[in-house]
């Protein structure tokens, strides 16, 4: 299993350098930044420094959209990093929540996001692409490789990584609903004559180590109201007791209220006082290192090929120090 750190890109950019490279020093493979350019800082900058700063980390957003920046500037910004660093980058690309919602926007259509992913992928290694009816390719590209994963809660969303996508990101890690979404994707990529297990699967989500439970709980619980925005949306659009979804997932949205971004993913975050201690329990990995490594193992025996670590709480440097020294060895 590999292992990512996943940070906000608040100033100072050089804070989010040095964190990535003791990740990487600890033996981390991926390093994840957030990427709205309203709230925080912007990530492709960082990227730059943190690949210069770095020799073998993978870097990418978690996740970038399809309309904040025009898919052949995203490409090109892409391709020109791997040009720089030889292949380092992913793109973790989605509907987007923050970025488009801040800005007084819509999340993208999931049509949108599917041209994306192929526009994106095909100009970034090199290929021609149609783009809104203009045939575009970048000249000067060579031996560009970009995988393009794409995060998903819902079943068109599955479908879609499933079908298009090089791998897949779900922001949480509870077991049952890995599971379920796992097999989403792999039976849309069957269907689609593509190897199900060509699609790399990673969990996201915040992990904190330590015996106080309430302190972790109270550090993280900001995840289940990030993760309520896109459960929501899914509520609007299919039922709260739909079968198309599990209301494992669902259930707990049904007393949110308005959200405010500008707490967005922050320990402490007000608009979160609807997220149950057991969504934390389940989204969530809290409690000493054997606690992490055992639901680890029971991801890994899913199918999961990476876990992403967010470190959006007072412990940063501990839990990264943490996994390094007690969980990757024993994962990794």
């Amino acid at each position: 299993m590999d292992f990512g750190l996943v940070l906000q890109t608040d100033p100072p950019a050089s804070a989010v350098v040095e964190l990535m490279r003791r990740a990487e020093r600890r033996g981390f493979r991926y390093g994840w930044t957030f990427d709205s350019a309203v709230l925080w800082q912007e990530p492709f900058v960082i990227h730059s420094r943190v690949l210069d700063h770095t020799e073998r980390l993978v870097v990418g957003p978690m996740v970038t959209n399809p309309t904040t920046r025009a898919p052949e500037v995203t490409a090109s910004t892409f391709a020109t990093l791997n040009d720089m660093y030889g292949n380092r980058t992913v793109c973790g690309i989605g509907r987007g929540d923050s970025a488009m919602r801040v800005a007084g926007r819509r999340p993208n259509t999931l049509a949108v996001l599917r041209d994306s992913v192929r526009v994106i992928r095909d100009l970034a290694e090199g290929r021609e692409a149609d783009v809104g009816g203009t045939v575009l390719r970048l000249p000067w590209v060579r031996d560009g490789r970009l995988p393009v994963w794409v995060a998903a809660y819902g079943p068109k969303a599955l479908a879609l990584a499933g079908e298009e996508a090089d791998g897949f990101i779900l922001q949480l890690a509870d077991p049952f609903l890995t599971e379920w979404m796992i097999r989403a994707v792999r039976e849309a990529a069957a269907a689609a004559g593509r190897d199900p297990s060509s699609v790399t699967i990673c969990v996201a989500a915040p992990a904190y180590v330590g015996d106080d439970l309430a302190h972790a709980r109270e550090q993280c619980r900001w995840f289940g109201g990030m993760v309520g925005n896109h459960v929501a949306d899914l509520v609007a659009r299919y039922g709260a007791h739909s079968a198309a979804v599990p209301e494992e997932l669902t259930a707990y949205v049904e007393k949110r209220q308005d959200y405010d971004y500008s707490h967005h993913g922050r320990a402490g975050n007000p608009s979160t006082d609807f997220v149950p201690d057991e969504i934390v329990d389940r989204f969530c990995l809290l409690g000493p290192v054997e606690a992490h490594v055992e639901k680890l193992e029971r991801l890994r025996a899913l199918g999961v090929d990476q876990f992403a670590v967010y470190a959006m709480h007072d412990a940063r440097e501990a839990v990264i120090d943490a996994y390094g020294e007690q969980v990757i060895p024993v994962l990794g």
